[in-house]
Order: C-alpha cells, then structure tokens, then sequence
C-alpha cells in the first residue's frame, strides 16, 4: 500500500490516473497495441501467475483505462485501434496491482451495483454481485406483501453493516419514498457510504411511479408524433419493464407502437428495448442476445 501512495493510481475525475515507475514487469512486447492484443497479453499473464478471473480482470482494466464500464461495452473499432502509449503505461501500472492480487474494485476505484455507480476503497468490504439478488428479494416483498410506511410515506429500513452503502443506497434508488438508516462500526465504511450518497443520483429523476413506468409511457404517447413511419424508440429500463411495456403498448393499438426486440446488458439482463412504428406487429419480440450469462466478478 504505501508503493500505491508513491507511485500508483491516483482518483482524478472519477477515473484513476496514472503515476509511473521504472518498475514494469510483463511489459508488453513492442508493437503489441490495440486494446484486444492488450486484453490478450495480460489475459495470459494473470492465468500463468494463478490470477482468478483472469481474463475478466484483463478485460476490466483494459476496458476501464479507455474509458468504459465493459471491454464489451466499448465500440468494436476501439478493439482494434493502436493505444496510446500513456494507455499503454496505464494498464501496465494498474495491471501490476492486479499481480499482488488486489481485487479489481479496489484497482478501479468504483464498481456497479444495481445499476448505481458507487466508489470502492480498502478496507470497506466490496458487495458480492450475489447481494444483488438480495437486494431484488427485498424489492419483490415490499412491492407484493402488504404495505409498511413510515412517516414519510415510505418503508422504513435499516442496514447493518452497510460498507459501501451498495444497499441501502440501491434500495432507496428504487424506494425513493422510503427511509433509510445505514450503520456501521467502521468509521471507513460509514464515510465511504456518505460520500456515495452524495454521488447519487437526485432521486426525483429516478421516480418512475408506482411501477416505474410514468416517463416511459408519456415519452410512448408523444412518439407518434415525432417518429415517420418505421421510425424507431430505444429505451435503457429496469430488467422488470420489458413485459410491462409489451403490454402496454398491446392495451395502444392506436400508437401504432411495437416491441421488436429486447436486448440483454452484460449481466444477461432484459435492459434495452427497440420500438417501432410500424404495421401489424409480427410474432414476439426477438431477445438480441439471447443465452447470455451473468458477468462473473474478479475477486
């Protein structure tokens, strides 16, 4: 650790930047530049150094240096085109941390949980992607079971041993009439949950309704009239709109709206949408991605 405050990444705008050394190992043969050649080099490193996740971790660093969440995510041509050579050093530095088996999360300095962004740092505990089903089991008893509410109108909840604050802020992301108390013994984990909190999003932009489903539906009604015929709507949504959409749009034959296809994000959930404005609609909407898996998370 005191190696990372001398010479390693350093947090810059929400993305590590890069302070080097003349320490380099597993350095790259020369002329090996674009971000594939790259994933594949390190890919390689890491499983002959017993590195778990090995390619994933390569993927996420590459992906990460180069300004994206997923190696997936970036456009195809950024697979192939040269790095930079400050690129280059950058996944070199971040790579070696990965070397001494420091997770992922703690290398980036940030990790996805339900959809929320939120900063990682050692020694606060990073979230499981298991505590994500968790989280989704919380949701679908509060939504079915009878209704709890607080003062606020809300349910009241209350963590302990919050860490990062991956759940509690998530919850309250989709329970922004809830009120939530998040504890901890540790002083790190009580201020990294607060500095997340204040990286969140305001939660009027994320209150959809009661079934999140308000904007979505007044953005479908106006379509009509700015869409020419074929014209098409995408949409990012919550993995449990997809079918509430289909139906709906069913229930509006006069929009002349349908569902054609529905993709998966890296995770393997049902997140994107294409909407079209066209004819009768033809069979059922087309998965354009279908069999993918969960993402599994280097540890």
């Amino acid at each position: 650790m005191l190696r990372a405050l001398l010479f390693g990444p350093g947090w810059r705008r929400g993305i590590w930047g890069c302070s080097f050394s003349s320490w380099q190992p597993h350095q790259p043969p020369a002329g090996l530049l674009s971000a594939t050649e790259v994933v594949n080099h390190w890919a390689a490193v890491f499983e002959e150094k017993g590195i778990p996740e090995a390619r994933e971790s390569s993927e996420y660093i590459v992906a990460h240096v180069l300004g994206a969440k997923t190696f997936q995510s970036l456009r195809p041509g950024l697979w192939t085109q040269p790095l930079t050579p400050w690129q280059l050093q950058c996944i070199q530095e971040l790579s070696s941390y990965r070397l001494q088996r420091m997770p992922v999360q703690y290398i980036l300095g940030e990790w996805d949980f339900q959809g929320l962004n939120l900063k990682m740092a050692p020694p606060v505990f990073i979230p499981r992607p298991e505590t994500e089903e968790l989280v989704e089991w919380v949701l679908e008893e509060v939504t079915q079971g009878p209704r709890v509410v607080g003062a606020e109108g809300g349910p009241l909840i209350l963590e302990v041993g919050c860490g990062s604050g991956a759940i509690s802020l998530s919850l309250l992301s989709r329970l922004p009439q809830s009120r939530v108390t998040a504890v901890d013994k540790g002083e790190a984990a009580v201020c990294l949950t607060h500095e997340n909190a204040q990286r969140y999003e305001d939660p009027v932009a994320l209150d959809g309704g009661e079934e999140g489903m308000d904007i979505i539906t007044h953005i479908l009604a106006l379509a009509p009239q700015l869409l020419k015929d074929s014209g098409s709507v995408f949409l990012e949504v919550d993995p449990q709109h997809p079918e509430l959409v289909g139906s709906w749009l069913q229930s509006q034959p006069d929009l002349s709206l349908h569902l054609v296809a529905v993709r998966r994000d890296f995770c393997g959930r049902p997140r994107f949408l294409h909407i079209k404005r066209s004819g009768p609609q033809r069979g059922s909407p087309v998965d354009a991605w279908p069999g993918r898996q969960p993402a599994r998370v280097p540890g």
